[in-house]
């Protein structure tokens, strides 16, 4: 049995991703603003990271930005894993001016894609899938901080938990959990 410790990446910021003209997907470029990285030193003081094995990120700036933070304060080594980044509004990433409305879709059809469903959202299942992939390879050790994002941590509770900037969820998980 392994122990997770899901943390959300503290608060972003994304007016330079905005002024850069960046659209879409070009948003997970941003980067925490000043009382998310006070959010990042304070979530690394919490007890529940002490005695971790290793820090385990999503590649997107303000997940990375916050996992750095943790590891330079703890002294908890930090690895990326790419398949942990951010659920995606647009798997087909088009150039669309309206994939902003994929997210209330996403919700009101609690992550399950129909043949209604307007966007090319990732569904909850999917995101779910590439994430216990990304992890499993971690079930080797005892105790795993993984610094993520806010749907994919859901992915392994439920849809509607709603997680605060550098909010915690623990679980344990062993390899029946990962078939």
């Amino acid at each position: 049995m392994t122990k997770f410790i899901f943390i959300r990446h503290g608060e972003p910021r994304y007016d330079e991703v905005v002024a850069r003209g960046f659209k879409n997907q070009g948003y997970d470029l941003g980067k925490l603003t000043d009382r998310g990285v006070l959010q990042a030193h304070e979530v690394s003081k919490d007890l529940r990271l002490e005695g971790a094995d290793i820090i385990v990120s999503s590649p997107y700036t303000r997940a990375l930005q916050t996992a750095a933070i943790v590891s330079k304060n703890t002294q908890i080594n930090l690895t990326v894993e790419t398949d942990l980044h951010e659920w995606m509004p647009d798997v087909t990433f088009s150039d669309r001016d309206d994939v902003s409305l994929a997210y209330p879709e996403f919700i009101g059809n609690n992550g399950i894609r129909n043949d209604e469903t307007k966007y090319n959202w990732e569904s909850m299942e999917e995101v779910q899938k590439r994430s216990r992939i990304a992890l499993k390879p971690y079930l080797k050790y005892d105790k795993v901080i993984v610094v993520c994002h806010g749907i994919v941590m859901s992915s392994f509770t439920h849809i509607n938990d709603m997680i605060e900037h550098c909010g915690i969820r623990e679980l344990d998980l062993d390899e029946s959990f990962f078939k």
